[in-house]
């Protein structure tokens, strides 16, 4: 079923949503990473979807309609962050940076920085802009950011089941939200990176950073950069693998919520307490040598207090009974 944006690039309209049709679909993934499997089925009703990320010119909207200050502009409590340098607990956010050779990718250090000032007006920190970016995808923005965006809008945040299911386009099984090859005929259909992660990017998708949305050709469905570009929050909080599939196809799961917040705090770090939610999608810094997550089956955590340069998110709406 087709989508009501047109599939070509650079047609997308802001604040356009189009119409998922719900159904059906095998979630996850039982052959790339983990934490995508195992593949079950899952039901999803119908609903409408932003065609695109929400773009800076939007969210501005949203700033100057009410005032709103995002979390990057907020100073953090020393209580959440035991042991946190003074200096890491003032507004900001974390920034990108290419490392200037090879370097060891196990350690995200290498390449994030806490930056102060960092926030959706300056996503690069102090001397950075949005002017001329303001049909780019806005970043820096946290959970609640995104959810008050989202309600004044008078829509919501996707669930990670309907999000996965959109970003698939109806194209069963295929690894990509286009199909089965991450460049059809040579050519690159996502903002994605090119070369060997972190130092070296060949940009041969012709972006360094985001891209105007609307930049690639839509999927199926008419969504436009689902998969790269940037990530996308869900309402779903995290969990280190999903439910298994049913034992009888009556038992599917109708428009799941997702696990409960207890299991979503970090392992790794005890004493920080911060609930992560499910983001999809990958982002500009996905890579075939770091991180093939440019996937609709992939999935990540992130702390929902946190912004970062490649994180944004879409809305959905219900159907209605007129549609």
């Amino acid at each position: 079923m087709q989508g009501e944006i047109a599939h070509a690039p650079g047609l997308a309209t802001e604040g356009a949503m189009v119409r998922i049709p719900g159904g059906t679909f095998l979630m996850g993934s039982d052959v790339h990473y983990p934490e995508e499997a195992p593949q079950h089925r899952v039901h999803v009703d119908a609903f409408r979807m932003d065609a695109t990320t929400v773009t800076n010119a939007q969210f501005a909207a949203f700033v100057d309609a009410t005032g709103y200050v995002t979390v990057a502009e907020r100073p953090l409590d020393p209580d959440l962050y035991p042991g946190a340098k003074p200096e890491n607990l003032q507004p900001g956010g974390l920034v990108f940076h290419m490392t200037e050779g090879p370097v060891d990718t196990r350690d995200i250090s290498n390449w994030w920085r806490w930056t102060q000032g960092a926030c959706w007006r300056a996503p690069e920190g102090p001397g950075s802009t949005i002017e001329g970016r303001e049909n780019h995808p806005v970043v820096q923005v946290a959970y609640e950011d995104a959810e008050a965006y989202a309600a004044w809008a008078g829509k919501a945040l996707p669930s990670e089941a309907q999000w996965e299911f959109a970003a698939r386009g109806g194209l069963e099984g295929a690894e990509f939200a286009w199909g089965d090859d991450l460049a059809p005929g040579g050519v690159h259909v996502a903002n994605t990176w090119q070369g060997p992660f972190p130092w070296r990017n060949f940009l041969a998708d012709g972006f360094e950073r985001t891209c105007p949305v609307g930049s690639f050709p839509a999927n199926p469905y008419g969504l436009f950069e689902v998969c790269g570009n940037v990530w996308e929050w869900t309402t779903d909080w995290w969990a280190a693998k999903h439910a298994p599939d049913p034992d009888k196809p009556c038992c599917t799961p109708a428009n799941p919520r997702g696990p409960d917040i207890a299991g979503s705090f970090d392992p790794a770090q005890p004493r920080i307490r911060i609930p992560r939610k499910v983001v999809k999608g990958g982002s500009f810094l996905c890579a075939p040598s770091y991180c093939r997550r440019y996937r609709p089956a992939a999935r990540h955590a992130q702390m929902v207090d946190t912004g970062m340069s490649h994180i944004g998110f879409r809305c959905v709406r219900p159907e209605s009974p007129a549609t």
